[in-house]
Parts: C-alpha cells; sequence; structure tokens
C-alpha cells in the first residue's frame, strides 16, 4: 500500500505540474458565491476532490481511495468526517449521499458527484470540482493581495492623523494661546477639529462599533442587501469589476453543472439557492421562473440588467447550435482575464492615489501649524 501510494502521489504531482502550466491563465477573478460548507474551506475541498480524482484514476475502487483519504488526515475533526464517509460507503452508500450526510459539503458538491456516479463520469467530475476550487483560491489569494496593501495604508494614515490631531497640535495651540496672536482660519479649523477628537474620540470609535454591529445584525434582511449591492454596482470602476465578478463565477459554476449533465433550470435553481448578491439572486429567480415558463435562456438574461449584452448574445449562439457548456467556459474565462486586467490596473491606480491622499492630509495639518510661525516671523522683521 505505501508502495502504491508513493506512486499515486508522484504522478498527482506530475499532473498538477502540467496543469499549472496549462491552466495558469484561467484564473477566477471574481465574487465569491460562498460555496463553503461548515467550517470546511475551500482549500481542504480542493485536496480532498483533487486526491480522490488521482486515487480513482490510478484504478483504485472507492474503498480503497477513501481509506488512503482518511489515513492521511492529521486533522481529527476533519478525519472523523472522512471516517464517516468512508463508512457509509462501505456499508453501500453512495459517495454523494456520504457526502450530503457530513454537512460540511454544499448543494453544487454533492450533486455534481451524483450525476458524475449515474453517468460514470465520476473522475472527470472530481477533476472538475478540483479545478472549480484551485480556481476559487486563487481568486482570493489575488484579491487580498490587491487590497490589502490599500487597507494597511489607509489604517496606518489614519493611525497617524490620529496621532498629530491628538498630540502634536494640542502642544502647538499651548504656544500659540501664549503668544495671543491672531491665527489663520486654517489653523483655527485643525486645533477645532483636534479639540472635538480629543475630546469626543471615545464616543467617536463607540459610534463606529455600533454602525457596524447594527449593520452585521441586519446584513441578511432583505433591504440592506437589496440597497447595498446596488450602492455597489453604481461606484465608479469598482461597480464594473463587482458586475464582471458575479458573472464570471455564474458562468463558471453554470459551466460545471451543465458538463455534468445537470439540466439548464435545475442549474440555475441551484446557483441560486447558493448565491448571496442580491440582484444575480432575483435575476436567477426571474431566468428560473421564465424557462419553466418556456423562454428561452437569453431573452431572459436580456431583460435583466446584472448581465451585459455580450453575455445575452453568446448565450443566444449556445442555444441554437445546442453548445451553452462550451459558451458558459468562454464567457468564464473572458471575464477572468478582463477581471485580471481590471484588478491589476486598479491596484497600480490605488497605491499612487492613497500616497498622494495621505501626503495631502499631513500636509494640511503641518501648514496649519506652521503657518502662525512664518507670520510671527513676518510681523518680527
Amino acid at each position: 500500500m505505501s508502495i502504491q501510494l508513493s506512486e499515486v502521489k508522484k504522478k498527482h504531482k506530475q499532473q498538477a505540474a502540467k496543469s499549472n502550466k496549462n491552466e495558469w491563465l484561467q484564473r477566477v477573478l471574481s465574487y465569491d458565491i460562498s460555496f463553503s460548507g461548515k467550517g470546511f474551506s475551500n482549500k481542504k475541498k480542493e485536496a480532498f476532490f483533487g486526491e480522490l480524482y488521482i486515487l480513482l484514476s490510478s484504478g483504485l475502487d472507492f474503498r480503497s481511495a477513501l481509506e488512503i483519504v482518511v489515513t492521511e488526515q492529521t486533522n481529527d475533526k476533519d478525519k472523523k468526517m472522512y471516517t464517516e464517509v468512508y463508512d457509509q460507503v462501505v456499508r453501500g452508500t453512495s459517495l454523494s449521499n456520504a457526502l450530503e450526510a457530513t454537512g460540511r459539503f454544499n448543494k453544487n458538491d454533492y450533486y455534481s458527484v451524483k450525476i458524475g456516479e449515474e453517468t460514470g463520469r465520476i473522475a472527470e467530475v472530481l477533476e472538475d470540482l478540483t479545478t472549480y476550487y484551485g480556481r476559487v483560491i486563487k481568486q482570493s489569494r489575488q484579491l487580498i493581495g490587491v487590497f490589502s496593501y490599500p487597507i494597511l495604508v489607509l489604517c496606518t494614515a489614519f493611525a497617524a492623523v490620529f496621532f498629530m490631531l491628538n498630540v502634536m497640535v494640542p502642544k502647538f495651540q499651548e504656544i500659540f494661546n501664549r503668544s495671543h496672536a491672531e491665527l489663520p482660519a486654517l489653523t483655527k479649523s485643525i486645533m477645532n477639529i483636534s479639540k472635538f477628537s480629543s475630546n469626543h474620540a471615545g464616543m467617536f470609535f463607540l459610534f463606529v462599533f455600533a454602525i457596524g454591529m447594527f449593520l452585521y445584525t441586519i446584513r441578511n434582511k432583505e433591504s440592506y442587501r437589496s440597497i447595498s449591492s446596488r450602492f455597489a454596482l453604481r461606484l465608479p470602476f469598482f461597480g464594473n469589476i463587482v458586475r464582471m465578478m458575479v458573472q464570471q463565477k455564474l458562468f463558471q459554476t453554470l459551466a460545471l453543472l451543465t458538463a455534468s449533465h445537470i439540466t439548464l433550470s435545475h442549474a440555475i435553481q441551484l446557483v441560486r439557492q447558493m448565491t448571496t448578491f442580491y440582484p444575480m439572486e432575483k435575476a436567477l429567480e426571474k431566468m428560473e421562473h421564465d424557462i419553466m415558463r418556456g423562454k428561452s435562456l437569453h431573452e431572459s438574461m436580456a431583460e435583466c440588467s446584472i448581465f451585459d449584452k455580450r453575455a445575452s448574445s453568446l448565450v443566444k449562439v449556445g442555444e441554437e447550435v445546442n453548445k451553452l457548456e462550451d459558451i458558459f467556459k468562454t464567457l468564464s474565462k473572458q471575464y477572468s482575464e478582463q477581471l485580471e486586467h481590471s484588478i491589476g490596473m486598479l491596484g497600480g491606480l490605488l497605491e499612487p492615489i492613497l500616497i498622494i491622499f495621505i501626503g495631502f492630509l499631513v500636509g494640511v495639518i503641518l501648514i496649519a501649524m506652521y503657518l502662525p510661525m512664518f507670520q510671527m516671523g513676518s510681523v518680527i522683521q
């Protein structure tokens, strides 16, 4: 068993290297539709489906493959879950039902596996799921990489301005009070802001915390989801990125589901139950209703503002030639490439803009504090 496992892992590494070389452009840069199970991360799902795919492709049966997966686990909680899946499969339960029973896999996972079992394409479905979660992980890492620096800079800027207003400005104010000189309007404004900050800093942080808790409490309310999502779509530049993210993730998921021979209406229903972005959720609800009434997919998409004309036009072609799966993959890839370019530009623009913004804030405070000294020097001369 150890020799077999070593050979399987070697094959897995070779296939992974080949996959990385051929598919590095197919990155998921999109809004996460949130397929995470209860405490089961996308990284763990990628590892599980990937290893299971390699083991099954190597000729092992489900029982032996799951036994190897269970043996390799170091996390007690995960090992317990995999053991439950293994025990159910040994008792004759299908893998899809065993995954569903854990409560840690979503509908996209076990429905895809179920279709793979019914059609005899289980290895292909596991490979698709592995690729899917690998792309989701790449998406998350890229977004974190783009926005981590601006967030760090903003936090640093806030801390620097807070320090200047509450420590430096009061010391200058003591000097100005002893001179009894008339202060410029800019200096007076900064000193008033400093006084307000010193007296009400605690209340300000408490207010921000209260607002954050309030938004967190109502985050699942339909009215809040509607307002916040539509506001995000109307933001300059960011709104277009959000729109592309949502569409890219939708078409990627539809491609995965239709490749598993799930009917279009069922695939749309599954995605609608998974998405958390309100405009897309309502659009999918309308599309599902329209398709059940005999309307074509591209006609329903054209009536939803969340989709652009290019998407509905290509879907129309896919329906006419019965190649929707290929069209979904094409749209997913195109939006991925556009998002990669747009997010790269966003990251390049944010850095100089934030630096200029911080320099402006600090410069205004420093000028306001030194301006009275310059005036006093000119009076002495």
